[in-house]
C-alpha cells in the first residue's frame, strides 16, 4: 500500500508539478519539499509513535511519584527533603526508647518549602509540621465503636447518678474518707464496670472519625490509691475505647504500701481482655518521674496519660486520636468532667472554658473568649486551642513526646510541669488543644491525702523556679517579684533545658503572650506595675492574699512585691493577678472581683500630674482609708485635691509598654521627691 502511494506521487510530480515549477522558478522551494516526500518511510513512522509512548510513559511515572503526596490531610510531602525526614522520623519510630532527631541543616533547608504551604496544620509556627509527617499506612488501625451493655439502673451510681450513704454510716463515711480525701464508701459500692449518660453534644455524635486511626497506650501512675477507683478507670477504659485502638494499659506504682496494690493487683490485671502491665518505681518518685517511666515502656504510637481516678465516657478516645492523625504535633485533652469527691455523682464540665494561669503561675480555667469563638466559626464540637492544660488528662505522640524533651527531669513530685509543658508545646512549633467531643470524669478532690518532703510549697516553688528561668525570659523578674520565695529555693541546673529550648529553635514569652494568649492576666500592655503608695500615710494598696470578692486593702509599704504587685494597664483595670480594683458606689467597700476587661466598676483614670486614681463610673477619688472604721480599707470619696488622694504608681520593671508610661514615671519621681523632702 505504501508503494502504490510513493509511485503516484511520483507519477505527479513528474507529469503536472514538474514542468509548472520549472517555468516559475518562485515556486522551486516547494518543489524540493514535494520531492522529499518521498524520503518518508515506514521507519520514519515508527520512530515517532514510539518516542511519542515514551513520554507517555514518563508522565505516568511523574503522577505516580506524586500521588504518595496526597493523603488524607492534603500535605504529606515537600520534595525529596521530607523523604528523608519521614525516613528519620519512622526509625526512631520503631525503637521509642532511644529517639533522637538530629536535623541539622534538613530542618533549615525544608523551612522555606513549608512557609509557602498554607494548611490548617500550620497553627502558629510554620515550622510546625517539619517536626513529624503523618502516619505510614502500618502505623493505623481500622476501628469500630464498642457497643457498650449498662448494668440495671438500680444499681448505685448508675448512668453517673449520686451515692447517697445513710446517716447511721455517717461516722464510717467520715473515717474512710480520710485515707484518699473522697467517699470512699460510696466509690465501693460502685460497679469497675459503671455505666455513665452520654454527654456529648448532639453534633458531636454526628461526627465521623477516619477508618483507621493510630493506636495508644494508656499511662496511669498511682500512689496508694483505693482499689475501687483504680480498678474503676481501668475498666472505663477498656469498655468505652475500640480494641483495635487500644495497645495496652500501663500501671506505673509510685511506691504504694498498700497491700491491695500488690500481688493482689498484678493478679487481677492479667484477667483483663487487653494488656495490662503494673511497672513499680520501688522509692517515691512522683507523678513526673513516674510517668516518665511508664512512657519509656509505651509500645503505642500515641501515649495517653490518665489520672488514677477516672471515668471516660462513650466515644472518648477516638476524637484524641483523630487530631493526632492529623498533625502529630497537636497535644489534645478531653474534657474533664466532674466526679464529686462527696457522692461520685458525674457532672459533666463546660465545653466553654479552658485553660489559663495567674501572676503566681498557678492554672486556672477561664471562659473561652470571643476570637476563639469565632476561629471555629461557632462550631461548639470543633476542638478549643487552649493556652494551657491542666496536665492529668492528655494524649501526645510518642515521636513528638520525645522529640519535645518529655517531661522536665529536674522537677521534683507534682506541680508547675502542666504548664512548663504546655509553653514549650506552643513556643516550639506544636498546637495544645480541648477536644471538646471527647470527656473523662475526674474526682477532683479539696486536698491531697498524700504528704511531700519539704511541703507542698517547696516542691511547687522549685518547680515554677525551674519552669520561669528556662521559659518566662523577662518576666522571669516579675514572677520573682511576686512570688519571692521562689527566686530563694534551689532550682537546680537549668542548663540542658535551655539548650533544648535553643535546639528547638522555640519563640519567645513575648509571641506566646501575644500570638497565643492575649487574653492573658500577664501584664504585657501596662502604664504601670508595682507599688501604688499614698503620699499622705505612706502607706500601698495591698492584697493580703485575699479571694476574688473580697475587700482590697491597705498596709505599710514593704517594697517587696508580693502582695503589693499592682498592674495599671491600658484597659484602665488596676489588677493583681487575676482580680480588679472593683468598686459600686461610695458607700460600699472596694473590692478585689475577677477581672472581666469590660470596663464598668472595674475601670479608673489615673491623673499623672494630679496623681490621682478617679473611679470612672461613680467620678470619685481613691482615698486612703478611715482610721475611725477600719484602717485597712481603702475608700472612695469627692474629689477635693487633698493629700490623702495622692498616689505614686511605682514602675520596677523594664518591659513597659508606652511612652505614657515614661512620663508618668518623670512626673512620679518629681512628686516623690518633693514629698520626701515635705515628710
Amino acid at each position: 500500500m505504501l508503494e502504490r502511494i510513493h509511485a503516484r506521487m511520483n507519477i505527479i510530480q513528474v507529469n503536472y508539478l514538474q514542468p509548472a515549477f520549472e517555468s516559475l522558478s518562485c515556486h522551486q522551494t516547494l518543489y524540493r519539499m514535494l520531492i522529499r516526500l518521498r524520503l518518508f518511510r515506514w521507519s520514519t513512522y515508527r520512530l515517532i509513535i514510539l518516542s511519542s509512548f515514551i513520554w507517555i510513559l514518563v508522565g505516568f511515572s511523574v503522577l505516580v511519584y506524586y500521588m504518595d503526596c496526597l493523603g488524607s490531610s492534603g500535605i504529606n510531602c515537600v520534595g525529596g527533603k521530607q523523604r528523608k525526614l519521614f525516613q528519620l522520623s519512622s526509625s526512631s519510630a520503631n525503637n521509642p526508647n532511644n529517639v533522637n532527631f538530629n536535623y541539622n541543616g534538613l530542618e533549615e533547608s525544608i523551612e522555606n518549602d513549608l512557609s509557602n504551604l498554607n494548611s490548617d496544620n500550620l497553627i502558629v509556627n510554620e515550622n510546625a509540621n517539619s517536626l513529624l509527617l503523618p502516619f505510614k499506612s502500618n502505623q493505623l488501625r481500622k476501628w469500630k465503636s464498642p457497643v457498650l451493655a449498662t448494668n440495671p439502673s438500680s444499681w448505685p451510681g448508675e448512668k453517673g447518678k449520686p451515692v447517697n450513704i445513710p446517716k447511721e454510716e455517717e461516722s464510717l463515711k467520715n473515717e474512710k474518707f480520710k485515707l484518699n480525701q473522697f467517699n470512699l464508701l460510696a466509690s465501693d459500692r460502685i460497679a469497675l464496670n459503671r455505666s455513665l449518660p452520654d454527654v456529648r453534644m448532639d453534633s458531636c455524635k454526628k461526627k465521623r472519625y477516619p477508618s483507621e486511626l493510630p493506636t495508644t497506650s494508656i499511662v496511669i501512675v498511682f500512689h496508694n490509691e483505693a482499689w475501687s477507683t483504680l480498678l474503676r478507670t481501668v475498666h472505663s477504659i477498656i469498655r468505652t475505647s475500640p480494641r483495635t485502638l487500644l495497645e495496652e494499659i500501663i500501671l506505673v506504682d509510685d511506691a504504694s504500701d498498700g497491700e491491695h496494690l500488690g500481688k493482689k493487683l498484678e493478679d487481677y490485671v492479667v484477667t483483663l481482655p487487653v494488656p495490662v502491665h503494673v511497672l513499680r518505681t520501688g522509692n517515691r518518685s512522683g507523678l513526673i518521674r513516674a510517668r516518665l517511666l511508664g512512657a519509656s515502656h509505651v509500645k503505642g504510637q500515641v501515649i495517653t496519660f490518665l489520672d488514677a481516678h477516672c471515668e471516660c465516657s462513650k466515644g472518648w478516645l477516638e476524637p484524641l486520636l483523630a487530631r493526632i492523625r492529623e498533625d502529630r504535633t497537636r497535644v489534645v485533652c478531653p474534657i474533664i468532667d466532674v466526679i464529686s469527691d462527696d457522692n461520685f455523682e458525674y457532672i459533666p464540665a463546660s465545653d466553654m472554658t479552658w485553660g489559663g494561669f495567674n501572676w503566681r503561675l498557678n492554672f486556672r480555667w477561664y471562659r473561652v473568649p470571643q476570637r476563639e469563638i469565632d476561629r471555629r466559626n461557632g462550631d461548639r464540637s470543633e476542638p478549643v486551642r487552649t493556652p494551657t492544660m491542666a496536665g492529668g488528662l492528655f494524649s501526645i505522640d510518642r515521636d513528638y513526646f520525645e522529640y519535645l524533651g518529655k517531661y522536665d527531669e529536674g522537677m521534683e513530685i507534682w506541680g508547675g510541669e502542666n504548664l512548663e509543658l504546655s509553653f514549650r508545646i506552643w513556643m516550639c512549633g506544636g498546637t495544645l488543644e480541648i477536644a471538646t467531643c471527647s470527656h473523662v470524669g475526674h474526682v477532683f478532690r479539696k486536698s491531697t491525702p498524700y504528704t511531700f518532703p519539704g511541703g507542698t510549697t517547696k516542691i511547687v516553688n522549685h518547680n515554677n523556679a525551674r519552669l520561669a528561668d528556662v521559659w518566662l525570659d523577662e518576666w522571669k523578674d516579675f514572677y520573682y517579684a511576686i512570688n519571692p520565695a521562689a527566686k530563694k529555693v534551689n532550682k537546680g541546673d537549668t542548663k540542658g533545658r535551655k539548650e533544648l529550648r535553643e535546639k528547638l529553635k522555640c519563640k519567645s514569652f513575648r509571641w506566646y503572650l501575644e500570638n497565643v494568649y492575649p487574653e492573658s492576666q500577664m501584664p504585657l500592655d501596662y502604664y504601670s506595675l508595682g507599688e501604688i503608695r499614698n503620699v499622705a500615710i505612706n502607706h500601698c494598696l495591698d492584697t493580703f492574699g485575699r479571694k476574688s470578692g473580697e475587700n482590697a486593702a491597705m498596709s505599710q509599704c514593704h517594697g517587696m512585691g508580693g502582695n503589693q504587685v499592682f498592674a495599671y494597664t491600658k484597659r484602665k483595670q488596676i489588677m493583681s493577678d487575676d482580680n480588679c480594683l472593683d468598686a459600686s458606689s461610695k458607700k460600699e467597700p472596694i473590692k478585689m472581683i475577677r477581672c472581666h476587661g469590660l470596663g464598668g466598676n472595674q475601670m479608673w483614670e489615673y491623673h499623672p500630674k494630679e496623681q490621682t486614681i478617679v473611679h470612672v463610673n461613680t467620678g470619685l477619688c481613691l482615698d486612703k482609708a478611715d482610721p475611725s472604721k477600719d484602717s485597712t480599707l481603702p475608700q472612695l470619696k469627692e474629689c477635693d485635691g487633698r493629700k490623702s488622694q495622692r498616689w505614686i504608681m511605682s514602675s520596677n520593671f523594664e518591659w513597659q509598654a508606652t511612652d505614657h508610661n515614661n512620663a508618668n514615671n518623670e512626673t512620679n519621681d518629681k512628686h516623690e521627691a518633693s514629698a520626701n523632702e515635705s515628710a
